[in-house]
C-alpha cells in the first residue's frame, strides 16, 4: 500500500482583506517548495481568485470554506460547486462551525460530498464531537453518525480526506492531546474501513484540527493515524503555517 501523503491545510475563515491577503500570500512564497506534503489554503470567497492567481502551477490546493449542493437556483448568498469549481479544486464541508452557527446537519453534508465530488472538487470532510459528548463519552457514537449519514451511498476516492476536530478545542486554546487525538483518528479509519472498504480506510488522510500551532504540531503528526492538520488561527501568520506545514512534512518522512 503506497504511503499517504499528509496535508496542511490553512482555514483563514471570515479573515483578511484583500491587502492582508496578498500580504499573506507573500508571506507563504516558497510553501510549494517544502517536499512530502500537500499544501492546501482556504481563503474566504472574495478572495479565492486573487489566492489562486498567486499560487498557480505552484501545486499549491486551493479551497472553499463551503458551498451550496445545488448547481444553480435561487439561493441568494450561497455558492455552487460548479462556481467554486472554477477557481478552487478543494473544498471544506461540514467545519464544525458551520454546524453549530448555520445549523449545518448530516444530511446536507452528504449532498455536499456527493456535490463537490461530481464536480471535481476535493472534500475535506470535518467531524468531531462537542464536550458535553466527549464528557457523556458519546464521541464514537457521534463519529459514527456522521460518517455513516455523511457518506451514505457515496464511493470514496483512495487519498479521500477527513478532518477530525473535536469542537471543544477549536478556537479555545486548548488543543487534545495527542493520544486522544491518535484515539480519535483510529477510530476514523476503523470507521471508514467499515462503511467503505479496508482498502479506502488505509489510503484516507486523517487530519487533526482544533489549536493547532507550530508549537503543538509535532505531537499530533507523531501519531501513525494522523496525516497532517486542517489549521485555523495558526494559518494566518505565514511564518506559523509554513513551520506547521515543515514540521508535517518531516514527522511523515521519517
Amino acid at each position: 500500500m503506497p504511503a499517504r501523503t499528509p496535508v496542511s491545510a490553512g482555514n483563514w475563515k471570515m479573515h483578511a482583506t484583500n491587502a492582508e491577503a496578498d500580504a499573506l500570500c507573500e508571506g507563504l512564497r516558497g510553501i510549494d517548495a517544502i517536499a512530502g506534503v500537500e499544501v492546501v489554503l482556504a481563503p474566504a470567497y472574495l478572495q479565492l481568485a486573487r489566492v489562486a492567481d498567486r499560487f498557480i502551477g505552484s501545486g499549491v490546493g486551493i479551497a472553499g470554506q463551503n458551498m451550496h449542493f445545488e448547481e444553480q437556483g435561487a439561493f441568494t448568498g450561497e455558492v455552487s460547486p460548479r462556481q467554486l469549481a472554477e477557481v478552487a479544486d478543494w473544498v471544506i464541508i461540514g467545519h464544525s462551525e458551520r454546524r453549530q452557527y448555520f445549523c449545518e446537519d448530516d444530511r446536507s453534508v452528504n449532498a455536499k460530498v456527493r456535490a463537490a465530488q461530481s464536480h471535481g472538487l476535493k472534500p475535506i470532510l470535518c467531524v468531531g464531537e462537542q464536550r458535553t459528548e466527549r464528557e457523556a463519552e458519546r464521541t464514537e457514537a457521534v463519529l459514527r453518525r456522521q460518517l455513516h449519514d455523511g457518506l451514505d451511498g457515496l464511493e470514496l476516492p483512495p487519498g479521500f480526506v477527513v478532518a477530525y476536530e473535536p469542537t471543544w478545542a477549536i478556537g479555545t486554546g486548548i488543543p487534545a492531546t495527542g493520544e486522544v487525538a491518535q484515539q480519535a483518528s483510529a477510530l476514523i479509519r476503523d470507521l471508514l474501513a467499515e462503511l467503505q472498504s479496508p482498502e479506502i480506510a488505509e489510503t484516507a488522510r486523517i487530519l487533526y484540527g482544533g489549536s493547532v500551532k507550530a508549537e503543538n504540531i509535532a505531537e499530533f503528526v507523531a501519531q501513525p493515524d494522523i496525516d497532517g492538520a486542517l489549521v485555523g488561527g495558526a494559518s494566518l501568520d505565514a511564518e506559523q503555517f509554513t513551520a506547521i506545514t515543515r514540521a508535517i512534512a518531516a514527522a511523515k518522512s521519517s
